[in-house]
């Protein structure tokens, strides 16, 4: 295996690109900013553990892969020399590309090559000073640049005169410079992740790559090699299928066409409404599609080609299609599993198995469900809740706190019941003196495990001594029993003070007898 280190979910998403969406080594180099041959050896080990599918096959959990990829190193065989000549030659056929020849060698040379860039540098080393000029080509359907226009447009409310500023994201294909555009209230996460679906759903389909900027909505942490990924926004590229390449810091070749795109946006959309005033959010998308419309079909002088015209001849034929499952945002972020077997969500707390304590989940939170996953395994699934409380199931509780649940003020008045009338008086007067009446189960619990020691006539001649001389402890009610007060006849108390004072902390005269 190689000794190259990556985290689970690089790891994971190597295989995802390979077999759930079908990208070529090097695509996956690019988009998880990795050398094509450490993909390849990930890929080789996979094929050689038997794992050519994706989602992956059952009881491939994270401690399974890490054992199997991350702690196995296989010695890698010598890297075999190009025949430099030969490829020079074949990259006279004007079909023929640099990478269509590092490929093949890489197909020929399965157990050791070079990375794409090491392929280049040597051959760029070979022509010493015939070195062509590389441009930038990119492919129908392959990639959408994305990034927010510098300038914010103001959104007047029509009732206080207040002007609230409006950020304008812009997307642009590859092939075809074909553009999208539309106002959001922030550069949020919420707000970057559902502009995504509606520029997806705008276009009809999906390209194979997306290419943002290095915002915090799109890269929790930005990093020429290797940047993290917002889980959030990749929890949605997934759902749509979609890889992300982030560019790289301070490389504006890597967004050049986002750039241009910013740029034409500002000057043909943003600059003619710059005195238009916008009572709403609604009013203002609806002038900027209006002008989108007419920028897409304006012939570009250079191509003498529309961007439209374009896009319907290259992009939008190789776009792939859109899910049939429509997206619901979905937060995906860390929580802690507390001492008592719950996490907190928005003040709201849901319950996972007792066995978790302690442990770091990945929560998913979407509008009706929070689904809460241990190592790439889901562990939970609850009902979102918006207010204050616990959402809590049986199957999560330690032992005790199960049997503890099965016990409602309505099973435990009809347990009293069946002994007698004066022990269900007693029982309903204990549930109604707690604030809460869980803070009485125990002490009716108690009350059960007396009815195994005693007839139900002596437990509820007890109850009914206790109820006239407001006796409200467990263990006055031991007491009676235990020194035989239940079988006596109850005197009427003195009418004092304490006699007609009535609290749980106070024993009453049957307590010292």
């Amino acid at each position: 295996m190689p000794t190259v280190p990556i985290s689970m979910r690089k790891l994971k998403e190597i295989l995802r690109l390979k077999y759930g969406v079908g990208l070529s080594h090097r695509q996956i180099g690019r988009s998880l900013a990795i050398s094509p041959s450490v993909v390849s050896r990930y890929a080789n080990r996979a094929a050689q553990l038997g794992i050519k599918q994706w989602p992956l096959p059952t009881g491939w959990d994270d401690t399974k892969l890490k054992h199997a990829f991350l702690q196995t190193q296989v010695k890698m065989k010598k890297h075999s020399l190009p025949d430099w000549a030969t490829v020079h030659r074949e990259l006279r056929n004007k079909c023929v590309t640099l990478q269509l020849l590092w490929e093949e060698y890489c197909e020929r040379n399965p157990g050791g090559f070079y990375s794409y860039n090491h392929y280049c540098r040597m051959y760029r080393e070979w022509l010493k000073t015939t070195s062509p000029s590389m441009r930038q080509v990119h492919k129908a359907g392959e990639k959408l640049f994305v990034d927010y226009c510098g300038p914010t447009v103001g959104v007047t409310d029509p009732e206080t005169g207040e002007i609230r500023t409006a950020q304008v994201i812009v997307a642009v294909l590859g092939a075809s410079s074909y553009t999208w555009a539309e106002a959001t209230w922030s550069q949020q996460l919420e707000d970057w992740v559902m502009s995504h679906v509606r520029c997806f759903q705008w276009l009809g389909g999906v390209p194979e790559l997306v290419v943002p900027d290095n915002l915090k909505s799109a890269t929790s942490r930005a990093c020429k090699y290797d940047p993290d990924v917002n889980p959030t926004y990749q929890q949605m590229l997934e759902h749509y299928n979609v890889a992300v390449l982030p560019a790289r810091p301070r490389k504006p070749k890597d967004k050049a066409k986002a750039e241009v795109g910013v740029q034409v946006v500002e000057r043909w959309i943003m600059a003619r409404i710059r005195h238009e005033i916008f009572y709403s959010l609604a009013s203002l998308n609806q002038r900027i599609r209006e002008l989108l419309e007419r920028l897409n079909n304006k012939i570009m002088q250079k191509l003498g080609y529309s961007r439209a015209e374009l896009f319907i001849q290259l992009d939008k034929p190789a776009l792939k299609p859109l899910p049939e499952a429509s997206y619901s945002y979905t937060l995906v972020k860390k929580v802690r599993v507390h001492a008592d077997y719950h996490v907190e969500i928005d003040k709201h707390y849901y319950s996972v198995p007792c066995s978790l304590l302690g442990q770091q989940l990945e929560a998913w939170i979407s509008g009706e469900l929070v689904r809460l996953f241990n190592q790439g395994q889901e562990v939970a699934v609850h009902p979102r809740k918006r207010t204050y409380g616990y959402s809590t199931r049986n199957e999560h509780m330690p032992e005790a706190h199960r049997q503890h649940a099965t016990w409602t003020p309505e099973r435990l008045l009809e347990w009293a019941g069946h002994i007698g009338s004066e022990t269900h008086s007693y029982v309903l007067h204990i549930l109604n003196s707690r604030p809460h009446p869980e803070q009485s189960y125990r002490f009716c619990l108690g009350l059960l495990n007396l009815h195994k020691k005693y007839s139900k006539a002596r437990l509820n001649a007890a109850c009914a001594r206790a109820l006239k001389t407001k006796v409200w402890r467990l263990s006055g009610i031991k007491s009676i029993t235990e020194k035989g007060l239940d079988k006596q006849p109850v005197q009427d108390p003195k009418p004092d003070l304490l006699s007609t004072m009535e609290h749980e902390n106070v024993r009453g005269s049957e307590y010292y007898h």
